[in-house]
C-alpha cells in the first residue's frame, strides 16, 4: 500500500511538469503544418491551401538560405570550441588555488555574468563597444581611429563568441571543477616522488583524469551546433551586419513576426529542429561509445 501511495505522490509532483510540456511543447506542433501551406491568417490552420515542399524549395532557392545556415554553424562551432577549452583551462588554473577564500571570491565573480540576461549584458556591451564607448575612446586616446565593433562583418562574430565566453566560462566550469575533485591525491603525490614537474602532472594526471569528461561534453555538443543564441544576436546586431550575423532563429523571427511570412519561417524553423534531433541522436550515440554516457 505505501508503495502504491508513494508512486501516486510521485505522479502528482510530475503533474505541473507534464502540463506545461504539453500545453507549450506538444500542442503547438500542430502549427508544423504551415511550413506545407501557403498558410492565410483569414483562412486559418484548416482552409489555407495546400502546396507540400514549396516553402522549403523557395528556401533553397534564396539567397540568404547559405548565409543564415553558414553563420548558424560558424558561431555555434566556435562556441562550442571556447566554451570548452576556456572553461578547461580556467578550471585548472582555479584548482591550482590553495586559499580557499580567494578561490571562492574568485568563482563567485566569474559565475555572476551567468546569471544576467542578454538584455542587460547587451547593453553594457553595446555601451562598451560604440563610436563614442569606452573603448573607441581609448583608442582615440592612444591616436587611433574608432572602430565601428557592431557594424563590421568581420569583426562582429568574434564579438558574439567572445561574448558569450564572458558570459558562461565561469559557469562551465563548474563541471571540470567536479571532474577535477574525483582524482585521487596520492597520484600526485607519487608524481612528485618521481620528480614530475607541474606540466607534466597534468600531462599524465590530470588531463586523463578528466578526459571522460571532456569525451562527454565535446560529444554532447555536437547537438547544439545550430544553436547559435538568439537572445546574444537578436539585442547585439543590426541590417549592417546581417551578412555574418543572421542566424536561423533571428532569421525566423525576422520572416515569421515582423514580414508576417508564417509558412516560410516555420519551414525554416522545420528544418532546424529536424536536423538538430539527428545530431542529438548522434551525439548521444557518440556519448554512450567513448564516455559509457546513457540516459536510457
Amino acid at each position: 500500500m505505501k508503495h502504491h501511495l508513494f508512486q501516486k505522490q510521485y505522479h502528482l509532483m510530475l503533474l505541473p511538469g507534464m502540463l506545461l510540456l504539453i500545453i507549450f511543447s506538444v500542442i503547438p506542433m500542430v502549427g508544423i503544418v504551415l511550413a506545407f501551406q501557403d498558410f492565410k491568417m483569414g483562412l486559418g490552420l484548416t482552409k489555407s491551401p495546400w502546396i507540400g515542399f514549396e516553402n522549403f524549395k523557395y528556401l533553397f532557392d534564396m539567397r540568404d538560405s547559405k548565409t543564415i545556415f553558414f553563420n548558424t554553424i560558424n558561431i555555434a562551432f566556435w562556441k562550442i570550441i571556447a566554451n570548452s577549452v576556456i572553461p578547461l583551462i580556467f578550471a585548472i588554473l582555479l584548482n591550482e588555488v590553495s586559499k580557499v577564500a580567494f578561490k571562492r571570491w574568485v568563482q563567485t565573480i566569474v559565475y555572476l555574468p551567468h546569471f544576467l540576461s542578454w538584455v542587460i549584458l547587451s547593453g553594457i556591451i553595446i555601451d562598451l563597444l560604440s563610436l563614442d564607448g569606452v573603448v573607441n575612446n581609448a583608442l582615440q586616446a592612444l591616436g587611433m581611429e574608432p572602430i565601428m565593433f557592431l557594424g563590421n562583418n568581420t569583426l562582429f562574430p568574434w564579438i558574439i563568441i567572445s561574448s558569450d565566453v564572458w558570459k558562461e566560462f565561469g559557469f562551465n566550469a563548474i563541471i571540470f571543477l567536479a571532474a577535477l575533485t574525483g582524482i585521487s591525491l596520492t597520484l600526485y603525490e607519487a608524481a612528485e616522488i618521481d620528480g614530475a614537474s607541474w606540466l607534466q602532472k597534468l600531462r599524465h594526471v590530470t588531463l586523463p583524469g578528466i578526459a571522460p569528461t571532456i569525451v562527454l561534453l565535446g560529444t554532447l555538443s555536437i547537438g547544439n551546433i545550430l544553436n547559435a543564441g538568439f537572445d546574444q544576436i537578436f539585442n547585439l546586431y543590426n541590417p549592417l551586419v546581417y551578412e555574418s550575423g543572421d542566424i536561423i532563429d533571428t532569421y525566423v523571427y525576422r520572416v515569421g513576426i515582423v514580414q508576417a511570412q508564417f509558412g516560410l519561417a516555420t519551414a525554416v524553423g522545420l528544418m532546424k529542429s529536424v536536423i538538430a534531433l539527428i545530431l542529438i541522436v548522434i551525439s548521444y550515440r557518440l556519448a554512450g561509445r567513448f564516455a559509457n554516457y546513457r540516459i536510457f
